[in-house]
C-alpha cells in the first residue's frame, strides 16, 4: 500500500466520525476519520502506510454495526470539470 488514506464502504447510515475513529484506532494512530453524510461510506487517514495496511487487513470484510465493511486504499480525488449551464 502506498498511501495512508483508506476508503471505508458499506457503513451503517448511523455511524459517526467518532465511531469510525474508535474502530480504526487499535490498528494505529488515526489522523482523521470522516463519514460522508448519509452516503454509507467514509475515509480514514492513518499516520503512515504500514498502519493503514494493518487496519485494512484487520477490518476489511468484518461486521460493524450489522454490516460487512469494505476497506481499501482510497483513490485520489478526481478533478471535477466546471459545469456551465447554457440556456437555449
Amino acid at each position: 500500500m502506498q498511501g495512508n488514506k483508506l476508503y471505508v464502504g458499506n457503513l451503517s447510515y448511523s455511524v459517526t466520525n467518532e465511531q469510525l475513529e474508535k474502530l480504526f484506532s487499535p490498528h494505529g494512530k488515526v489522523q482523521t476519520a470522516n463519514v460522508i453524510g448519509d452516503k454509507g461510506f467514509g475515509f480514514v487517514e492513518m499516520a503512515n502506510s504500514a498502519e493503514a495496511e494493518a487496519a485494512k487487513e484487520a477490518l476489511d470484510g468484518t461486521d460493524f454495526e450489522g454490516r460487512n465493511l469494505k476497506v481499501d486504499e482510497a483513490r485520489p480525488q478526481r478533478e471535477r470539470s466546471e459545469r456551465t449551464y447554457n440556456r437555449y
